[in-house]
């Protein structure tokens, strides 16, 4: 990876250095897959199988999953966003120390865009549309809930595409 043979290059391969950076670089890649897996096994295969259910049953249950993976994502987004942001800002500082000029790469450039508005959509998703669609689950308007719910769907369907193109973006930009 680019970004590991720059830092390391930089840093003149300082075990203690570079173990933070690839410890940053684990935690970073664990709380993607969480997250996009999440948003890929929940669109794919969970949502269909919910609708076979009737509509309050469907949405109690989806309102209690969807919750208790939302619980996860907001920690796994934060994490993605802070390792991302801290690893660039490592070698940036790397690159200082050793006089030499940072200039980001476009796909880092990329990956930090994407993955922000991704965790823009995401904080919209749970807190603006998921408590509309909780609170019409609750109040048992089946119809408020289906028109949110379906909302829901389509932003995390953005947000996993922007996730896949952000992957292709992490494994081909350097090519």
């Amino acid at each position: 990876c680019y970004g590991d043979r720059l830092f390391n290059n930089l840093t003149n391969s300082h075990l203690g250095e570079t173990m933070v950076y690839e410890l940053l670089k684990l935690l970073h890649v664990v709380a993607i897959i969480i997250w996009v897996g999440g948003m890929f096994f929940a669109h794919f295969f969970v949502r269909p199988a919910l609708g076979q259910l009737d509509a309050p049953v469907r949405f109690q249950f989806s309102q209690q999953v969807i919750g208790s993976f939302f619980k996860v994502v907001i920690f796994a987004s934060l994490t993605t966003l802070i390792t991302g942001y801290w690893m660039i800002g490592r070698v940036a500082r790397a690159s200082s120390e050793a006089n030499i000029p940072f200039a980001m790469p476009l796909s880092w450039t990329i990956m930090a865009t994407l993955g922000t508005i991704m965790v823009l959509i995401f904080f919209h998703i749970r807190f603006a549309i998921f408590k509309r669609f909780s609170a019409a689950t609750f109040a048992q308007d089946w119809a408020a809930a289906a028109k949110n719910m379906q909302t829901v769907r389509t932003w995390v369907g953005i947000n996993l595409l922007l996730g896949g193109i952000t992957v292709v973006v992490a494994l081909l930009g350097n090519i």
